[in-house]
């Protein structure tokens, strides 16, 4: 329930940075990290806000210590290191990850989930975001991104210019709204898997 008030009192201080009304259910936070294998090293979550999605990486058995969450609201990032003891939360704006670094060094991540609302931010944001998320990523890394569209939040124009190509993973009706996930990744790694 605090997880709920901490979501409901973001959105109403800024509804189109938040992105929903409420936070993502259980459905959509399997389906956004099934693919994560705990054998496999580090993972890097963008916008966690109260920890869903990170609730179900650290499910699939990865250490805490693999599991970097890169936040920006001051109150999330309180809410995620009491609840996440382990888990290096690094209070920053995504969109300024390229130019500013984490604390400590970035691992090179098996997968990147973002529960970023990509869809209500420019561009250039959108490009910020995928290149710093590029450079942290090990090569045939996955950047897994969910949105509440049937297609991919992140426009051709910009997956061509960085060389990236989205491929639907799944719906997930039991969501509220009902949400789709896409995995994005290097056009070269998709070719030669």
């Amino acid at each position: 329930m605090l997880e709920r008030a901490l979501f409901l009192k973001r959105w109403f201080d800024n509804p189109m940075e938040t992105g929903a009304l409420a936070p993502s259910g259980v459905a959509l936070a399997r389906l956004m990290t099934q693919a994560i294998d705990p054998t496999k090293g580090c993972v890097l979550e963008l916008g966690p806000g109260t920890g869903v999605f990170t609730r179900h990486i650290l499910a699939t058995g990865l250490p805490a210590r693999d599991l970097i969450l890169i936040e920006k609201h001051p109150d999330f990032v309180r809410h995620l290191r009491s609840r996440y003891p382990g888990v290096r939360v690094e209070e920053m704006d995504v969109t300024r990850m390229h130019t500013r670094r984490p604390s400590g060094p970035i691992c090179r991540a098996q997968a990147v989930v973002s529960g970023l609302p990509l869809l209500s931010m420019g561009t250039r944001a959108q490009m910020s975001v995928l290149q710093a998320s590029l450079e942290a990523m090990r090569p045939g890394a996955g950047f897994y991104q969910f949105t509440y569209h049937w297609r991919c939040p992140i426009p051709a124009s910009v997956l061509d210019r960085l060389g990236l190509v989205a491929q639907p993973v799944g719906r997930v009706w039991r969501n509220l709204p009902p949400a789709s996930v896409f995995r994005i990744q290097r056009r070269l790694e998709v070719r030669s898997a």
